[in-house]
């Protein structure tokens, strides 16, 4: 289909730009609480299984009143719907989280940087479809803002860089393949339904792993800011912007969803002058101004 969006048609696609958008600071902000949560004595292993283990009532909950309401899924979406969960948020986020420990928040930002073109790739070369000159504009707009924004902290690079910047870039691809995939099943399963169900499945798998990992009573040592941020972590940098996430991706589909993403990794720029007393500089904000109308650029998209 093409031409130009009809008014109502318009007004869906902006909302659900709005909502990608609102996902995306909320989900990079878990940079800023992991650098928090570092500061005491906690691994990877660890964060990621206090992360899913206060998000998983909430995810239950969703699954329970989903599977309750609605038709039972075939076998072959159960199966589609148990390989997200284990690429998406439990791969990911634990790929993630393990390079965090090694290279800055800001480098690693950058990194994530990659998942848009990895859905770009990916919508091209598996699905056929054709990504615009708009498209391509928008995504080097943003990432030449990305580029001076986060410039600095590449430079501050330590002895594990190497290993740490592979997990992340691993985290991305996987991220890029959850949002692919997720695309295929979003409009047939539902959004909501999709993502409580996936990320049951990520929960679980992350728990497993703690208690192979690790003795079950580590869990109840731990200081009370560690359960605090791990709560916010949970609620704020998890359970909302999966739900935003995939509404965006339910409405204006995986790679613009991917895209408007972009404005995420920038707004931790001003968490974390906020929250870790971070300074922002002139070329950080006019990276910022970039990323911005790297985003401008897709809200006019056409089709």
């Amino acid at each position: 289909m093409s031409g130009k969006l009809q008014p109502g048609g318009r007004q869906v696609f902006l909302g659900g730009l709005a909502i990608a958008i609102a996902g995306a600071i909320l989900f990079s902000a878990k940079a800023i609480v992991a650098k928090l949560i570092y500061r005491y004595p906690v691994d990877a292993v660890l964060l990621i299984t206090f992360r899913m283990l206060f998000a998983l009532p909430l995810f239950a909950a969703v699954a329970l009143w989903k599977a309750r309401s609605e038709a039972p899924l075939a076998n072959q979406d159960r199966v589609r719907i148990v390989v997200l969960g284990l690429i998406g948020y439990y791969l990911s986020s634990f790929l993630d989280f393990l390079g965090l420990q090694y290279i800055s928040a800001g480098l690693e930002r950058l990194i994530l940087f990659l998942t848009p073109s990895f859905v770009l790739l990916m919508s091209f070369l598996f699905y056929g479809r054709r990504v615009t000159w708009l498209e391509w504009g928008a995504l080097l707009i943003s990432y030449l803002g990305t580029v001076l924004v986060f410039l600095h902290d590449v430079r501050l690079g330590g002895a594990n860089v190497g290993l740490g910047s592979a997990l992340v870039l691993g985290a991305a691809v996987s991220y890029a393949l959850y949002l692919m995939l997720s695309g295929e099943l979003v409009s047939r399963v539902g959004a909501m339904r999709l993502v409580a169900y996936a990320m049951c499945v990520s929960c679980a798998a992350c728990i497993l792993q703690f208690l192979l990992l690790r003795p079950w009573q580590v869990l109840l040592q731990q200081q009370p800011a560690v359960y605090g941020l791990s709560v916010i972590n949970a609620v704020f940098c998890t359970v909302l912007p999966v739900f935003l996430t995939m509404v965006a991706v339910a409405r204006i589909g995986p790679a613009t969803a991917a895209q408007a993403g972009m404005v995420g990794p920038v707004s931790t720029l001003f968490l974390g002058a906020l929250i870790l007393a971070e300074p922002v500089t002139a070329i950080q904000l006019t990276g910022t101004g970039l990323v911005l109308a790297g985003i401008y650029l897709i809200s006019k998209k056409k089709s």
